[in-house]
């Protein structure tokens, strides 16, 4: 199965693409699913679990979280009760993989190295993380070959999105997985025993 799992709507504010017209377009790239990772807040994307959806699609919903270190992909948590400490930017890295972690949820870096709201060269020191974004659809090439040599280092899984904040970006990474995933459950199970990786679309 093929699941975008980096997905940004107007649920972000930071742009203007609908999430109906995002899972639109995923469908007609041949995608299985989207995850919708608002930033932020994970009750920023309630109003996508009220959508209308095509038979056999799947939505998810997750959160990316700016922390002190970079930006931390969240997958698995039930409502914004994983952020204790009312804000939303420059949490400690440490305390929110203690609280996701102690939730049920994983933590992956999204676009470690990107230079910027990124993690670099921290992976190597923190964590424990779950995977690592090793395909990002914003990136540059040289960015993903390093999380990729990154997460074969450290023996992680790899997982792609295309970070999308437009509708030309939708599905242009996603992550394949191995097994039919129809959840979230399923998707933290399948990374955890690593089966998936991150792909690019091939146009």
């Amino acid at each position: 199965m093929r699941i975008d799992l980096h997905c940004h709507s107007i649920h972000s504010h930071d742009n203007h693409l609908e999430p109906e017209d995002l899972i639109h377009r995923a469908k007609e790239l041949g995608l299985d699913g989207v995850c919708f990772t608002e930033h932020n807040s994970f009750n920023s994307s309630r109003p996508v679990s009220e959508l209308a959806v095509p038979d056999g699609f799947v939505v998810l919903r997750g959160v990316e979280v700016s922390t002190d270190s970079g930006h931390l992909l969240v997958y698995g948590v039930q409502n914004d009760s994983w952020n204790s400490w009312g804000r939303n930017t420059y949490l400690k890295l440490e305390k929110v993989l203690d609280r996701v972690h102690s939730l049920g949820g994983i933590c992956v870096p999204a676009h470690p190295f990107r230079g910027w709201q990124s993690l670099g060269d921290g992976v190597f020191s923190s964590g424990p993380f779950d995977a690592l974004e090793t395909h990002n659809g914003v990136n540059g090439p040289t960015q993903n070959l390093r999380a990729v040599q990154a997460a074969e280092k450290l023996g992680l899984p790899s997982t792609g999105g295309s970070d999308c904040h437009s509708l030309e970006q939708v599905g242009c990474a996603y992550t394949e997985f191995s097994n039919t995933v129809r959840s979230m459950k399923d998707v933290i199970g399948e990374i955890k025993a690593g089966n998936c990786r991150g792909r690019f679309r091939i146009y």
